[in-house]
Parts: structure tokens; sequence; C-alpha cells
């Protein structure tokens, strides 16, 4: 059974930092890209940011680059998203979520239908 738990959502003031995690279980993690999304009321589900299966390629939206960080530890099946100068705009629910990639050479899937597993998201409020 796959599961993608996030943590670390909250309420934070704008200029504030927040650190999400999303723990994986069920996968080979090493095997999967991941990303990270975010949802906001009546739209649309866009990506934030994603990672290939090894540390050392990473995709960020414009909006968020400078900001926001996306990492991962394949000892502890775990990727974050370190949330740096939070804006009122980046309020939102993320998920996390897990692409088949095999190892293969990184190649960014920004469409969230083009992953295979989703976290249940995690609420991120910040406040202006």
């Amino acid at each position: 059974q796959v599961q993608l738990v996030e943590s670390g959502g909250g309420l934070v003031q704008a200029g504030g930092s927040l650190r999400l995690s999303c723990a994986a279980s069920g996968i080979t993690f090493s095997s999967y890209a991941m990303g990270w999304f975010r949802q906001a009321p009546g739209a649309e589900r866009d990506i934030v940011a994603a990672i290939g299966w090894s540390d050392t390629t990473t995709y960020s939206r414009t909006s968020v680059k400078g900001r926001f960080t996306i990492s991962r530890d394949n000892a502890k099946n775990t990727v974050y998203l370190q949330m740096n100068s939070l804006k009122a705009e980046d309020t939102a629910v993320y998920y996390c979520a897990a692409d088949y990639s095999g190892n293969s050479r990184f190649n960014p899937k920004i469409t969230a239908g083009l992953y295979d597993h989703w976290g249940q998201g995690t609420q991120v409020t910040v406040s202006s």
C-alpha cells in the first residue's frame, strides 16, 4: 500500500518560513522523482517544485525561485520543501506526489495528471 504523508504546514506571517516534509512508504522511493504541488481555493493544482530520483537535479516554478528549495533524503524516504520569505499568495493546500522514473534522466513533469501517487495535502496559510 503506497502512502505519502505530508506534514509541516500551518499558519505563518508574511516573510516567515515553513518546512514541509513528505514521508513515503510502499514504494521504492529512490526510483521515483518527487514533486510538490499546491492548490488554492477555486484554482488548479499547480507544480511548485520537483526533484529527480537523486538529489542533484531540481525544478522550481518561477514564482518561488530563490525562496523555496526542494530536497530529498533517500535513506529516510522523505522529500522536503523549505519555504522562505513566504507571501500571502503562497497560501494553498500543498501536496507531494511521486512519479516513477526508474532512475532515468530527470525530466520534470509539471502536470499533476502525470504523477502516480499523491499525499493527502497539508494547509499552508500566510497572513499578510
